[in-house]
Parts: structure tokens; C-alpha cells; sequence
């Protein structure tokens, strides 16, 4: 049976993830997204399964021990995380699922699952990140010059990912990932495996 893939899309705060992500998916409605775990409560308007997975910290702290996650954090005093099994189970049944996430997060997906497909987003320039961030008249020049270092070196981090796609253009990003995943799908080591039980009838031939 054809296996799914596990997109991970990542890259420096700013450049646009969460942006591309909506609109890969309006473009590829079958791609499935995976839904969040988090130990904080669930706000007005969101439901279980669909914004995330609500968990109290034991019960949170109990998936950390039996390696139910692929990643997890803790932001604001609530952890964060991306539970294994319905990405694993998304998989088998010949989906693609697409993870969207931080860095750091992505490098603890790649350990754990490395057999995903990992993608960096990446801005046009520094210059045009800076614009990006600044743009969203939240936070001081301080804390924008922060965000610009933490992102240079999360850049630097780039050959830990398998492709890189510079966000210029939101349509022209997501045709890239498109193509991508198109790519992966044609894999030779990935046909193999489908293949598997074929493998003996293609060698006498």
C-alpha cells in the first residue's frame, strides 16, 4: 500500500510559514494538518482534535515518557507538542500530513522521525525579513534586533533540512513545495518499498 509522507515545514520567525501552509493547503485540500498537543486550556471557538489536542501536564508529562511525541516545548508556563500517533497513523492509511513548525522543533522531528520530508522556508533577503517583522508594529526595535540574530543563525542551520524554498512570492512558494512533494512521492527507495512484493516477478523478467 502507497505510504503518506510527512512534510515538515519550517524556518526563522517571520518568514511567512504560517501564511505558506494555509496556502498549500487551499491548493492541495487532501494534504491532512497535524493538529498540536498542549497543556493549555482551549479558548473560545476551538474544539478538540481540530486547533489541538487539550492536555492536562500529567497527562502531557506521561506522553513525554512513553515517547508519544515527536517534539515538544514549553512557551508562557504551557508545553507544546506533536503527537505521534496520528501523524504515524495519517501515514499508513496513504496520506500526506504536513507539520509546520520552529527550528528547534523541526530538529527534534528529524531525530525522532527522519524519514520525514524537511523543508526550510526561506526570505528573500534579511533585509525583507526585518520588514517583515517590523511591519507587524508589535515589537520594539530591541526585540526586533533579537529576532533578526536568532534568525541568522537559525538559517545557518539550512543543511539540516533536505530543501530549501525562498518565500518571494506565496503562489510561487507553494507550487515549489508542491513539486516537492510530487518529487518525494517518485522516489525510487519509496517505490521500492511499494513495490516490495513485485520485486521477484520484475527480476526474472
Amino acid at each position: 500500500m502507497k505510504q503518506g509522507l510527512l512534510i515538515v515545514l519550517s524556518g526563522p520567525s517571520g518568514v511567512g510559514k504560517g501564511t505558506v501552509c494555509r496556502a498549500l493547503r487551499r491548493m492541495m485540500p487532501e494534504l491532512v494538518y497535524s493538529v498540536s498537543a498542549t497543556t493549555r486550556a482551549p479558548r473560545a471557538g476551538e474544539a478538540e482534535g481540530v486547533d489541538y489536542y487539550y492536555k492536562t501536564r500529567e497527562q502531557f508529562q506521561e506522553m513525554i515518557e512513553r515517547g508519544a511525541l515527536l517534539e515538544y516545548a514549553e512557551y508562557v508556563g504551557n508545553l507544546y507538542g506533536t503527537p505521534r500517533e496520528p501523524v504515524e497513523r495519517t501515514i499508513a492509511e496513504g496520506k500526506d500530513i504536513i507539520l509546520e513548525i520552529d527550528v528547534k522543533g523541526a530538529l527534534q522531528v528529524k531525530r525522532n522521525y527522519p524519514e520525514g520530508v524537511f523543508i526550510f522556508l526561506l526570505p528573500p533577503s534579511l533585509d525583507e525579513l526585518r520588514q517583515r517583522i517590523s511591519g507587524r508594529g508589535t515589537e520594539t526595535a530591541a526585540v526586533i534586533d533579537t529576532r533578526m540574530s536568532e534568525a541568522s543563525r537559525e538559517i545557518g542551520m539550512i543543511t539540516e533540512y533536505d530543501y530549501a524554498v525562498v518565500n518571494d512570492e506565496i503562489e510561487a512558494a507553494c507550487r515549489r513545495i508542491q513539486s516537492i512533494i510530487t518529487a518525494e512521492h517518485c522516489r525510487r527507495d519509496r517505490i521500492v518499498k511499494e513495490y516490495s512484493g513485485l520485486m521477484p516477478l520484475i527480476h526474472k523478467a
